[in-house]
């Protein structure tokens, strides 16, 4: 298996055909309906037309020069109702017309089975606050990998957990609910139902890899000589990254978030913690549910203590030196991406990483000398160490620092709906002109220099194992 070369997008944000060909609602087909939701009343009912638009997308990511394509599958496009009940095979057609476009243009499709888009009628019996989900999630990444797994080598069962259940049940920008810890454990325990359905019906013939994708900022303390902004630094880190990592890679939560979450509970009245505890056998079925670490960062915050308003007693500001971006959360910070990746390396026993998102934003009219985004993919690449030992280059790629990393995923192919900020943060390689009913896909420079960076890099890693 060689370095893996990637781009990704998600299927709220650019698929469209929001109720075509027997699709079920999904929580953002309502959330984007109801009003002053998302920003100027944007919607992914067309998004970017990919549903469609097969063959434009595949001609995009040639020009990238990629070999991986990183997207996901609408659930509620292939189970209407979230469950097994009723299999929306015109659905399951699309996503094979997809990967079949890919693999006849040497693209290995690298597949998310949930980002986001929880069917309705899933949400409406309690979504990921109902442990039935566990099930109906097991069940739903059962018939997929039945019906695509002997196509495709590379899966990721959930995408960022942390913010499905905190921004999006507690901070409430995503999608409005309640009780992000309970959320956060029926995450992990449907992650590891996932893996282990592939582990033991389809790893033997399909040798694929299954695993989640957790994301998380580097958290630096504010003042570094002070212990309390370092104690705060680390806090944060247990409670972003951690929540879901230290079950998966180290089993159980890790004691930082435990002591913190049952003395604030507590100290609020509660008679016990607000995070759920596993079961000895749901530890032991929860640890070691992976095959690779997948990531997903931009960005870095300055921690330091706070006694109330949050969970983790960890407040957040940013240097104003750090040059900014199309999002008000993300600030380019390239020696992060360094220090997050030795974290892991440090905290879960060196796993073998892939990178699944990376990417910058901007905002404003359309400029398609998007020099930020070379600079910022320069800059963060640079970061693996691929730059600096290319000649050295064998696989699996290492770090200065040991860290193993097995592929990098920039964030994102084409502009597209950037969920609540709707059409107006743009992170695409490729512009996307909504004013033309036709959709078409515009390079930006970035293309340019992304593919440059896998040109030359493919290059090194041959001259590396000639040596």
């Amino acid at each position: 298996m060689d370095f893996i070369w990637s781009c990704a997008t998600a299927a709220y944000q650019i698929e469209g055909g929001w109720r075509e060909d027997g699709k079920g609602l999904s929580i953002w087909d309502k959330f984007a309906h109801t009003a002053l939701k998302i920003a100027n009343y944007d919607n992914g009912d067309i998004a970017c037309d990919s549903y469609h638009k097969i063959d434009e997308d595949v001609a995009i990511l040639k020009q990238l020069k990629v070999t991986h394509y990183r997207f996901s599958i609408s659930w509620s496009r292939i189970l209407p109702d979230g469950t097994i009940n009723h299999i929306n095979d015109a659905g399951l057609n699309y996503y094979h017309r997809l990967v079949d476009a890919l693999l006849a243009a040497n693209i290995q499709p690298h597949i998310t089975l949930y980002h986001w888009d929880l069917p309705q009628a899933l949400q409406n019996v309690g979504g990921w606050e109902n442990d039935t989900i566990v099930d109906r999630f097991k069940d739903y990444a059962d018939l997929i990998f039945s019906r695509l797994g002997h196509k495709v080598k590379l899966w990721v069962t959930i995408n960022e957990p942390y913010n499905v259940a905190m921004v999006g049940h507690e901070i409430n920008d995503f999608r409005p609910g309640t009780l992000p810890y309970i959320v956060g454990h029926n995450l992990i325990k449907a992650h590891a139902e996932a893996w282990h359905i592939y582990n033991d019906k389809y790893r033997a013939e399909q040798k694929g890899m299954v695993s989640i994708t957790i994301n998380s900022d580097w958290s630096e303390p504010r003042n570094p000589h002070k212990q309390e902004d370092i104690d705060a630094s680390r806090r944060l880190l247990q409670f972003y990254i951690g929540w879901f990592a230290n079950p998966i890679y180290n089993g159980d939560y890790n004691e930082v978030m435990k002591t913190v979450v049952r003395e604030r509970s507590i100290a609020a009245g509660l008679p016990k913690s607000r995070l759920p505890e596993f079961t000895p056998e749901e530890i032991k079925r929860i640890k070691g549910t992976y095959d690779y670490f997948g990531f997903n960062h931009y960005t870095t915050v300055l921690a330091f203590p706070v006694e109330y308003g949050n969970l983790q007693g960890a407040g957040t500001i940013v240097d104003r030196t750090w040059l900014d971006s199309g999002s008000g959360w993300l600030k380019v910070t390239p020696f992060g991406f360094r220090r997050i990746l030795n974290f892991i390396k440090e905290e879960y026993g060196n796993p073998p990483i892939i990178i699944t998102e990376n990417g910058v934003s901007e905002r404003g009219p359309k400029d398609l000398n998007d020099e930020h985004r070379s600079y910022f993919y320069e800059k963060y690449i640079n970061q693996l160490g691929t730059f600096f030992f290319q000649v050295l280059f064998v696989f699996p790629a290492y770090l200065l620092d040991g860290v193993d990393i097995r592929g990098f995923t920039a964030w994102s192919l084409m502009d597209n709906l950037e969920w609540a900020t709707g059409f107006s943060e743009k992170f695409g390689l490729f512009y996307v002109n909504h004013s033309d009913p036709d959709l078409p896909r515009v390079a930006k420079a970035s293309v340019s220099a992304y593919s440059t960076i896998i040109k030359t890099h493919l290059i090194d890693a041959l001259v590396g194992q000639h040596l």
